[in-house]
């Protein structure tokens, strides 16, 4: 992924409003983020902890997308759950269910569409073996290679971009 700027990041959200995406907190690490490892940026936001953001790379510039993170429940370290954008499996904490408000009018009234994924949002590094999964003691194995792994990653991750930004049916 290219480096981005504050005021691209800022400018790309399509489903919260501009004062949302003005007041949002970039992530701690901005300064230092590894861009040629990342497909696209997430983070949960560290001045509203309930907030997660995603911003994906497209042809025509950034694409933001406003999440909410469900207040932490209790989840055991012995259960497991998948990331449904990387397919990493990681204890029960390592994965959240993060709700999409639909972007317009749709979204406004309240709809929104759910994802299950890595808590700490770093599906690229998991992917490239950057960073293993917490509480995890045997590592998943795929025989997928890398690059196949990315490949599916990015269907996933369109997929749930195309459900966020799709226009309002008839």
């Amino acid at each position: 992924m290219e480096p981005l700027s504050e005021k691209q990041i800022r400018a790309s959200f399509v489903n919260s409003t501009k004062g949302d995406a003005a007041r949002l907190k970039l992530p701690l690490d901005f300064a230092a983020l590894p861009w040629a490892d990342l497909d696209f940026l997430g983070w949960v936001d560290p001045g509203a902890p309930l907030r997660a953001h995603l911003v994906v790379p497209r042809p025509g510039g950034p694409l933001g997308i406003t999440l909410r993170v469900p207040a932490a429940g209790r989840a055991g370290a012995v259960r497991s759950r998948m990331c449904q954008l990387c397919l990493t499996a990681h204890s029960a904490s390592g994965v959240r269910l993060l709700a999409a408000p639909l972007a317009g009018a749709r979204g406004r009234r309240g709809n929104t569409v759910g994802v299950y994924v890595c808590a700490d949002l770093a599906c690229s590094l998991y992917l490239r073996g950057k960073r293993q999964p917490k509480l995890r003691t045997v590592p998943q194995e795929e025989s997928l290679t890398e690059a196949e792994r990315v490949a599916r990653m990015w269907g996933n991750l369109e997929d749930f971009v195309a459900k966020v930004t799709a226009p309002a049916g008839p």
